[in-house]
């Protein structure tokens, strides 16, 4: 083995959007095994009628260049491509999980995260959606997100927090607390 295979593989960090249609993962995905890349983690959806992904490519830095050329020609997508040396910082020991629901209403989600940037909570990931309300012609909001954060976190500090805002959203707010690293 040369000591170019032993190094540590670049990240290439993908956002990916364009018009849905059959064949598009597929099409993304052979791009990727052409050009030596290892497709490493995604999450990928279809939103009002459009194809919306982020995927992160393990690559060797010999073919980096290359794979990234290659992703910018793929007719009908506009892909991003950044590119990362570490393949995630370790440096929170705390995981959480915050889910959240109500009704619906402009700004939910810049207060919650206003109130974690606060608390020096990381987002990791966060999923929402919206659902007819049962019995009712409301439209409901629904929240999950996985968050790290240091272990001096003061989690009772945070929770006050939220509960307030809650309140003043109207929504409710649950937040766990998952086993450390």
């Amino acid at each position: 083995m040369s000591p170019a295979s032993n190094a540590a593989p670049a990240f290439l960090v993908l956002t990916v959007i364009g018009d849905d249609r059959p064949g598009l993962v597929g099409e993304l995905a052979a791009v990727v095994a052409e050009h030596h890349g290892n497709w490493l983690e995604s999450s990928m959806a279809q939103l009002a009628g459009k194809f919306a992904g982020i995927v992160k490519i393990g690559v060797a830095h010999a073919h980096a260049a290359k794979l990234q050329q290659a992703l910018l020609k793929i007719n009908q997508l506009k892909i991003t491509v950044e590119v990362s040396e570490s393949s995630q910082l370790v440096l929170a020991t705390r995981r959480l999980k915050l889910a959240l629901v109500g009704n619906d209403r402009i700004g939910i989600v810049k207060e919650v995260s206003q109130v974690l940037a606060r608390h020096a909570v990381n987002v990791e990931s966060l999923d929402t959606h919206t659902s007819s309300a049962p019995m009712s012609a409301d439209t409901l909001f629904h929240a999950v997100a996985e968050l790290t954060a240091a272990a001096a976190l003061d989690a009772s500090a945070l929770t006050r927090e939220l509960e307030r805002i809650s309140n003043d959203l109207m929504v409710d707010i649950t937040l766990d607390e998952s086993i450390s690293h």
